[in-house]
């Protein structure tokens, strides 16, 4: 029995199996140590019979050994392997009654709550895009709605328009409907530009009857009130011409200045605002640029006509006197217009944030929200703009410095006009003087504010003190350019 086991051992371990079993074992390796061993690296040709011969052997002696170790302990492998199919089987059986479980409790879990969830998605993507339907035909029925609004007020400018309606016993002039029809024009911009997702406006550019209504109505109508204001504000003039003796009467400049001062807001908050969908706050103050624009066209105009006619009148001095009375008179006018533009509070712009308007002065604490979202005064953004501390001052000021160098073309072209001129250079001197003093004081139909009589204060104008600069630029203009 001895014997056998060692036998049996010696069986075992003829084979190196820690060779075979070793992780970086080479199957190369291996058989190049076989050929070395068996044969002398210089021979040549080398022989190959001997090494395949021992690996062909201890394949063989594995196979023996496998087949006896398979035969000794068949009956514990069968028994194993019986065991582990009777276990695998019974582990099937479960896993099959719980997956079949599995599948009913799916079956019922799909039924209750997946396919409903589906059905009840579904209803929820209907009901989203019905709310946006409805949302968006309300903003498209609010702006036709505005639109429609607009063409009536727009029809109550045009059927009154035009500025001897009152004067020939017409219809009365409403021009107040400027003023409306901007605030409606405003209501739409504010719906139209508030396009992002969510907001008013979003998705009205893609609707045909929106698009007509920009292009047909809005955009015409806020042409025509612009068109309508500008005029007005062009056609402002209260003293009239003192030489013809047009100055117009308190009720004729009371109505002259509602219609100046409608037509001014008009232009005031038609003005470009910052897009609402920008995102990008302001860095500077807004500024009404359209009003600023017309009353920059109304002082050019009357700066422009009052150098041309006082050249002609210089060059012809008998009708100096009576374009000196239209040059006051248009002084006149500007100050008139700066007393209303003074008196008169800036609206608060519905596009704006209060930030990027202008803030009132000396505004209360208490003041209401309504009171602190408006601007100041009219005249504010205009001296700023002009970079002058009154209209009066500014008018004088240009127009001496336009009439010098054509006082000065007078006096280089020669002739009977520049002698006449020389000889007179006292009374002409005189006459300006005169022109600015009578000028600078306000109409008598137009009274300055309480507390803001200033330098318009005909009382403490009459004779002249506070405007003495003026008149000595205006006088050197003239007489200064004359030499001796």
């Amino acid at each position: 029995m001895s014997t056998h086991d060692e036998e049996e051992g010696a069986e075992a371990s003829y084979i190196d199996y820690e060779t075979f079993l070793a992780p970086d074992f080479s199957p190369s390796a291996f058989a190049n140590s076989l050929v070395l061993a068996t044969n002398n690296p210089n021979d040549a040709p080398l022989d190959l019979s001997t090494p395949l011969s021992k690996v062909l052997f201890d394949a063989q002696e594995i196979d023996s050994h496998i087949d006896l170790l398979t035969t000794r302990s068949a009956i514990p492998l069968l028994t194993h392997t019986k065991e582990q199919t009777d276990a695998s089987g019974h582990i099937i059986s479960e896993i099959d009654q719980q997956v079949k479980s599995l599948n009913e409790s799916y079956k019922q879990l799909e039924k209750e709550v997946i396919r409903k969830h589906a059905e009840a998605d579904e209803v929820r993507q209907v009901a989203s895009r019905l709310w946006e339907t409805l949302r968006l035909g309300r903003s498209v029925g609010r702006c036709l709605q505005l639109g429609r609004q607009l063409e009536v007020q727009h029809s109550e400018v045009s059927s009154t328009a035009g500025s001897g309606a009152a004067a020939t016993g017409g219809k009365k002039e409403d021009h107040r409907a400027l003023v409306r029809c901007t605030h409606t024009i405003l209501s739409l911009r504010e719906v139209l530009d508030k396009k992002a997702p969510g907001e008013e406006g979003h998705g009205l550019e893609r609707v045909n009857a929106i698009q007509s209504l920009q292009d047909g109505v809005v955009a015409p109508i806020e042409r025509s009130v612009r068109s309508a204001s500008e005029q007005i504000v062009r056609e402002f003039s209260i003293a009239g011409s003192s030489a013809s003796g047009t100055a117009a009467t308190f009720a004729q400049s009371e109505e002259m200045r509602a219609r100046t001062v409608s037509a001014m807001t008009a232009l005031y908050l038609l003005s470009p605002t910052p897009a609402a969908t920008s995102g990008v706050r302001p860095t500077e103050k807004w500024t009404p640029q359209l009003l600023l624009q017309a009353l920059e066209v109304y002082l050019r105009n009357a700066l422009q006509s009052s150098a041309a006619s006082l050249a002609r009148s210089l060059a012809t001095l008998p009708s100096l006197d009576r374009t000196l009375a239209e040059v006051a008179a248009r002084c006149q006018n500007i100050v008139a217009l700066e007393i209303i533009l003074d008196a008169t509070k800036a609206p608060a712009h519905p596009l704006l944030p209060p930030s990027s308007q202008p803030p009132h002065k000396h505004q209360p604490h208490h003041a209401s929200n309504n009171e602190k979202n408006s601007s100041g005064n009219l005249i504010q953004p205009l001296l700023a703009h002009l970079e002058t501390g009154s209209l009066g001052s500014y008018f004088w000021r240009t127009l001496a410095g336009s009439l010098s160098p054509r006082v000065q073309e007078i006096v280089n072209r020669g002739g009977v006009s520049a002698r006449t001129l020389r000889t007179n250079r006292n009374g002409v001197g005189d006459a300006i003087r005169e022109c600015v003093i009578r000028g600078s004081q306000p109409p008598s139909t137009v009274a300055p504010a309480k507390g803001k009589s200033g330098r318009a204060d005909p009382e403490r104008d009459g004779g002249g003190g506070a405007w003495e600069r003026e008149i000595a630029v205006m006088v050197g203009s003239v007489v200064g350019n004359l030499g001796r």
